[in-house]
């Protein structure tokens, strides 16, 4: 009989007791003791069993967890008996940051050092001790969501020191999603008030602390050494191109295929494979991730779960707020094209607003791309990505889809008179659509208003391959003929027209009214050939409809 499904279970203990589905992935406990490595940090995108393992490592090692080797009875890690022998015997020292999701740094602060208090609270035992004096005992009293920055800083490497001396042994420290805060102060403007609290924090917690045995962090980036780790060269960093761990995390194949069969499922086998697979971590390929498995395996329907699981709000505002180049580029994966760049997994977030391969490294880490092959030259990586699978497919054109939901039937309706060259129906809703989304593509910055319509127009570039995929490849910007066109609609169809569309601003020096400018740019397409690629198609060039778009602040004429 297959064994119960439990959906959002994080908790090793509660999986166990209940004999809820489970993958044995307790050979990770067995690697990350045998590596000796003071510090680990290992990233995965989100939902892929970061938190159970943390879970799972804890409730392994920690003395309040000695006697439950009942817990680990059947997995691979109690096959060995200097394993069964190690369980429940080191203080550990557990934190998540999963859940610090503040708008301000001021709450995102105080929200840490809350979880810190209740960290306290847990071992409160010290204070009856005769392990702190009463000068420890008075700062013990002092940690709180509201502790000066000098008790913040030292408040678990202090903990680490009572800990050792109650119980005699140094401590282990489990930090999960540690980047989770980061990645919000970037989304929210605070990351430079950020970064020096949480670098004095985790200098003192993993630098200089002679309390910690072992420490293991997790998350789905790795942040800069520069940013919060500058002290740290104790830490052994493990990405998603990285050969150690690269199967305790995620599920292989073979799980996939035997879980698929004990829940009479083997029928789907490839269509979970379209689905889901698609990950890889250092020399494993076809890795899945296991929310949407779980997910499948309970609900037996083809769903984006992981891709709809929590905020892709990152994801979202580096491909809205980016150059034209990341938009091209997101052009192409939406149609299921590659992508060539050099790869850096080190994260720098204050680049990720001028940098195209900082963009691309956190959409790696993130799980949202996948590397389809690598290549090393000079000591520099060159990597081709796509995107992951079907599902992240279907998450990124839903993105793209909100971002003109508020406007949708305006922007429908400019379609359609797009379609049946209804010129005047093209210049009301396109005007409505712009008046709107002009603002929403913006940076932050001031652009010049010649800046403007590039910035719209790539964004709505994005909404037409989303709008018409099936029936037109669309691209922009692309070389054909002479020049670079702006826009253009291939239809994959053999019956419907094919479009070129140019974007130009009004010129008062170079021309009279919007009217010229409309002129000036269909005189653009015919002067530089564009539909050269399309007619090179066999694409008759009666077929071929040239619109130009004229702009005038947020104004637009079409003609």
């Amino acid at each position: 009989m297959a064994r119960t499904v439990g959906i959002g279970i994080q908790s090793f203990e509660k999986i166990r007791e209940n004999d809820c589905f489970y993958v044995d992935k307790t050979g990770f406990i067995q690697e990350w003791w045998e590596n000796k490595d003071d510090v680990t940090l290992i990233t995965r995108p989100r939902r892929f069993g970061k938190t159970l393992n943390m879970s799972m490592t804890e409730q392994f090692f920690s003395v309040e967890y000695a006697g439950r080797g009942d817990l680990f009875q059947g997995l691979s890690v109690w096959d060995e008996e200097k394993y069964r022998d190690l369980q429940g015997t080191y203080p550990v020292i557990s934190l998540s940051f999963a859940g610090v999701k503040e708008t301000s740094y001021v709450n995102v602060r105080k929200k840490i050092c809350q979880y810190i208090k209740n960290l306290y609270n847990r071992f409160d035992f010290l204070l009856e001790s005769d392990c702190l004096n009463d000068d420890e005992k008075e700062r013990y009293g002092l940690v709180s969501a509201e502790m000066e920055d000098y008790i913040a800083s030292d408040s678990l490497k202090c903990l680490s020191d009572y800990l050792k001396r109650y119980y005699g042994k140094q401590v282990i420290i489990l930090l999960d999603e540690y980047d989770t805060p980061l990645q919000e102060a970037y989304v929210g403007g605070y990351w430079e008030e950020l970064i020096s609290f949480i670098r004095n924090l985790f200098n003192a917690t993993f630098k200089s602390n002679p309390y910690v045995e072992r420490a293991l962090l997790t998350g789905i980036t790795r942040v800069s050494k520069e940013s919060i780790f500058s002290d740290l060269n104790n830490m052994e960093v493990v990405t998603t191109t990285s050969r150690k761990y690269a199967d305790s995390f995620g599920f292989t194949q073979q799980e996939v295929s035997d879980v698929l069969k004990e829940y009479g499922l083997s029928g789907k086998k490839e269509m979970v494979r379209q689905w889901y697979d698609g990950f890889n971590f250092g020399d494993k390929r076809n890795m899945y991730n296991p929310w949407s498995i779980i997910n499948y395996l309970d609900k037996r329907v083809f769903l984006p779960y992981w891709a709809n699981t929590s905020s892709n709000s990152l994801a979202g505002k580096l491909i809205r707020e980016g150059n034209p180049d990341i938009k091209m580029v997101m052009e192409d994966f939406l149609q299921g094209k590659s992508f060539c760049t050099g790869l850096d997994e080190q994260v720098v977030f204050s680049q990720l607003a001028y940098k195209e391969s900082a963009v691309w490294s956190l959409l790696l880490a993130g799980g949202y791309l996948k590397i389809k092959n690598y290549t090393v030259e000079g000591g520099k990586t060159r990597c081709e990505l796509v995107l992951t699978n079907e599902e992240v497919r279907l998450m990124f054109e839903g993105m793209v889809e909100e971002w003109f939901s508020e406007f949708t039937p305006a922007y429908d309706r400019f379609i359609k008179a797009l379609l049946c060259d209804d010129k005047k129906a093209m210049n009301i809703y396109m005007n409505k659509v712009a008046l709107e989304t002009f603002s929403f593509f913006d940076t932050g910055k001031k652009p010049s208003e010649e800046a403007e319509p590039e910035r719209f127009y790539h964004g709505f570039v994005l909404g037409l391959i989303v709008e018409l995929q099936g029936r037109y490849a669309v691209t922009s910007n692309r070389e054909s003929g002479f020049g670079r066109y702006d826009v253009m609609l291939e239809p994959l169809k053999g019956t419907d027209d094919a479009f070129i569309l140019e974007f130009k601003v009004y010129d008062p020096e170079e021309e009279s009214t919007l009217e010229d400018t409309v002129k000036a740019a269909l005189d653009q397409i015919e002067e530089k050939r564009y539909a050269a690629a399309l007619e090179a198609k066999g694409i008759a060039p009666e077929r071929i409809r040239a619109y130009g778009f004229a702009f005038e602040g947020k104004k637009v004429l079409i003609g």
